[in-house]
């Protein structure tokens, strides 16, 4: 389920998530957060653990391409490493 809550930047920076949002994603205090930023806004997600892996959904619509459509055929053509400084 989906939730929005609107909150105020305080004049050190900080923001106070909402209980009934820390609630629904079962935040409590000390857990590590981490702030990614966006061409929209931020993300906020629970920091990784090493023991935890994300799976590939969580990343849905991370990256988007803002522009026309590229064709499968241009996708698929060789890439030319002429110019690669490598």
């Amino acid at each position: 389920m989906m939730m929005a809550a609107t909150v105020r930047l305080s004049s050190k920076g900080q923001i106070v998530i909402p209980k009934e949002v820390r609630d629904s994603l079962h935040w409590s205090a000390g857990v590590e957060l981490t702030l990614v930023t966006t061409e929209h806004g931020v993300m906020l997600q629970t920091k990784p653990t090493q023991k935890h892996k994300l799976p590939a959904k969580s990343l849905r619509g991370f990256l988007q391409h803002k522009g026309e459509p590229v064709p499968t055929e241009t996708l698929c053509k060789p890439v030319e490493y002429t110019n690669d400084r490598f």
